[in-house]
């Protein structure tokens, strides 16, 4: 039990960078330097459509978005698959 209780200590000490990825988009250069306070960017989701969840950058899971008062969290809908997320990562 010494060695289990050993990992789960160096476990909960590992920290993983999460990401949420609204959309994405591509212009041009030019058109980014132009952008100001309060641009506005498109993106090519929908409103409905589910968001990616990355951890340190590979994706691990799909969700939406959930907004309540002013905080804005991510509920997890599907978690991906190794096999899954290696396809999306690539």
């Amino acid at each position: 039990m010494g060695q289990v209780g050993s990992l789960v200590n160096s476990v909960n000490n590992v920290f993983v960078e999460l990401s949420v990825v609204l959309g994405k988009t591509m212009l041009p250069i030019h058109q980014l330097l132009k952008m100001g306070r309060g641009a506005v960017i498109e993106l090519g989701t929908k409103q409905d459509e589910e968001i990616w969840v990355l951890a340190n950058n590979v994706p691990i899971a799909r969700g939406e978005i959930v907004v309540q008062g002013e905080r804005v969290a991510v509920s997890i809908t599907s978690v991906l698959t190794a096999s899954e997320s290696s396809a999306q990562h690539s």
